[in-house]
């Protein structure tokens, strides 16, 4: 397996090329080989897409269980990973100064730090909060193999205040920051407005509600990275649902031309036996 600095050196040149470049996001180490098989060259996972398998809502696993999904998905490929972080799993600068140590002893080369609360009467944090949070994982991952992306949530809580969300990726990558990202921008416009406004790579994500733009036009707004969050996760889901409920509904079983083959999946997927203890 390569060496991490090796990975993390990729990764850094990826928002370092020309135009942008998409980093899908896997929820579990199968989706990870099968995005890998397709050319990708890195990978994010997914907090969404990790919770909807363990049957549980988003943002509602602790650390430990989110790094562990985190460890297995780095172990299923070769390819770069950079991890969504929420919010660091907890309110602390600190604690989110530990979260990147231990995402880095895992072997992940990137992680993003939200300024999300999860309190719905206090959604975001005051932003001189935000930034000694973004600060302290700034200076975790000072010296280690990590590229720290923070992320600026007003638009995923009510709060559609662009002018706030500049100041605030401003203020993130005066703290350190290597990688901004304001999940939920309303449109095309914004995008560029925020990637003039800043002096770090932008990563924007496709797939959520509102309008999608091509990798073309939002490399022509200024994007250097596009993820999909937990949309595929989400597209998948949709293609059980959908076989399901044929079978269900109407006993049929046409859902299976569309299915991956036994033998495509088994060439993807690693062939070692899990050792028993003992």
């Amino acid at each position: 397996m390569p060496d991490q600095w090796v990975k993390f050196k990729k990764l850094k040149a990826l928002h370092e090329g020309d135009g942008a470049f998409v980093i899908p996001n896997p929820w579990d180490a199968g989706s990870a080989r099968l995005l890998a098989s397709l050319g990708f060259e890195a990978l994010a996972t997914t907090s969404a897409g990790h919770a909807f398998s363990k049957g549980r809502r988003d943002s509602c696993l602790g650390r430990a269980e989110v790094l562990e999904n985190a460890a297995e998905i780095v172990e299923a490929t070769d390819l770069p990973v950079s991890a969504d972080l929420e919010d660091g799993f907890g309110p602390e600068p600190e604690t989110c100064a530990e979260t990147i140590r231990l995402a880095c002893d895992i072997g992940l080369v990137g992680g993003s730090i939200e300024d999300a609360t999860g309190d719905g009467a206090a959604p975001i944090h005051d932003l001189s909060q935000a930034v000694e949070r973004v600060q302290a994982a700034a200076e975790a991952a000072r010296g280690l193999p990590f590229l720290l992306t923070a992320r600026a949530e007003n638009f995923l809580w009510g709060r559609p205040d662009l002018d706030d969300t500049i100041r605030r990726l401003q203020a993130f990558s005066a703290a350190g920051a290597h990688v901004l990202y304001a999940p939920g921008l309303p449109d095309i416009a914004a995008i560029r407005t925020v990637c003039a406004a800043v002096d770090k790579p932008v990563n924007v994500v496709m797939g959520l509600a509102g309008p999608t733009y091509s990798v073309a036009e939002l490399a022509q707004a200024g994007v250097r990275r596009v993820s999909v969050g937990g949309s595929f996760a989400r597209a998948a889901l949709g293609g059980l649902m959908r076989a399901a409920q044929e079978v269900k509904s109407a006993g049929t079983f046409t859902y299976a031309a569309e299915a991956l083959s036994g033998a495509t999946i088994a060439g993807l997927m690693s062939g070692e036996k899990r050792r028993e203890p003992g």
